[in-house]
């Protein structure tokens, strides 16, 4: 196997995904493909690069349990783009002394890997609200910084050992390998191993995302409800009203940024689970269709750092503390037209520059 993939390489001109399904020469396609790729690794590495930073600088954002499942996606996505490094520099022809069968296959176990840890820290986090909104009053004692970490190493431990099977010849975890030519020829998907990973992976995050926001959602819009009755009912009592209404909306607004962070990740994977699952039983096949729908799932990874910036004000405020040195006269007006005389927290000294 080896030995033909080497006389592949070096009697062959070099492969190219996107250039063997044959169509017009007037488009370089594997210039495309190598745009493509190339583009996403950098977006995801520098996106993901600010949201730990930002992270790192802004102690306001600990204040939920949740930000530590949101820095481990972080980390994660942030391995996805460096991972996505070594097809980019396949593609540029950088890798050629290097065993493509161990390569590509290393390469898409990994990016699984991290994409599982990505969707299973999603899915602790919709428990977690759920939980912070139904038991409010033992979420302290449920949810400790302790059962948090052994929540993340189970997390990788878990997306590392479900995976596995494929490097023995059990099915294929995705396409993210088949830039080399050994995936996309002789690696095939198995009916069998995709029922595997979509019954223990994919189903059950997907099914408890949909529980417990369906679930935060209705208590919140029945809280809701009951205050503006009562406001109705005794409206001599406005303020105290208007506090209680107001006390719950800082979870409600951050809960709705974790829902657009999930439904994101859901709308840009929802393709390619689709295919894989089309492809695994044989019912369609089409390469175009596997690059693109596989590398807009990798998007993915850099898109939390978009949504938390237009989303959360502390993060925000972080990034705008982060880029302070670059940017301060710029900053310093921004600041002045939101507040004529600001209050801000003590910054962090370890992220003073």
């Amino acid at each position: 196997m080896n030995s033909s993939s080497d006389a592949n390489q070096s009697g062959s001109p070099p492969f190219c995904l996107l250039g063997t399904v044959g169509y017009s020469h007037s488009l370089d396609t594997c210039v495309l493909e190598v745009v493509v790729i190339l583009f996403l690794t950098v977006l995801i590495i520098a996106g993901n690069l600010v949201v730990i930073f930002v992270f790192h600088c802004a102690p306001l954002l600990h204040h939920h349990t949740t930000s530590h499942f949101i820095q481990t996606m972080a980390y994660a996505d942030l391995l996805v783009g460096v991972s996505c490094l070594v097809p980019s520099l396949s593609l540029l022809h950088y890798l050629r002394g290097l065993n493509e069968e161990l390569t590509c296959k290393s390469f898409g176990y990994m990016v699984s890997v991290l994409k599982s840890v990505s969707m299973a820290s999603l899915a602790c986090i919709s428990v977690d609200r759920y939980i912070a909104i139904t038991r409010p009053l033992s979420y302290a004692t449920l949810v400790t910084a302790c059962r948090l970490r052994v929540c993340i190493i189970l997390i990788w431990v878990y997306s590392a050992l479900i995976f596995l099977p494929s490097f023995f010849g059990w099915g294929k975890p995705g396409y993210h390998g088949d830039i080399f030519q050994w995936c996309a020829d002789s690696w095939k998907t198995n009916p069998g191993f995709s029922t595997f990973i979509v019954g223990l992976l994919y189903a059950p995050a997907a099914l408890t995302v949909c529980f417990t926001y369906g679930s935060i959602f209705r208590i919140c819009r029945q809280h809701t409800r009951e205050i503006t009755q009562r406001h109705a009912r005794f409206s001599s009592q406005t303020e105290g009203d208007k506090g209680e209404r107001c006390e719950g909306c800082p979870d409600k607004r951050y809960a709705m940024v974790l829902f657009r962070i999930t439904s994101v990740f859901y709308v840009l994977w929802m393709p390619y689970i689709l295919y894989f699952l089309l492809e695994s039983a044989g019912l369609y096949h089409h390469k175009v269709a596997s690059f693109f729908t596989t590398w807009l799932a990798i998007s993915n990874s850099f898109c939390n750092c978009l949504i938390y910036s237009l989303s959360n004000s502390v993060f925000r405020k972080g990034l705008g503390r982060l880029f302070s040195p670059l940017f301060p006269s710029c900053l310093g007006c921004v600041d002045a037209k939101k507040a004529p005389a600001p209050v801000s927290p003590r910054p962090d000294p370890r992220c003073e520059v």
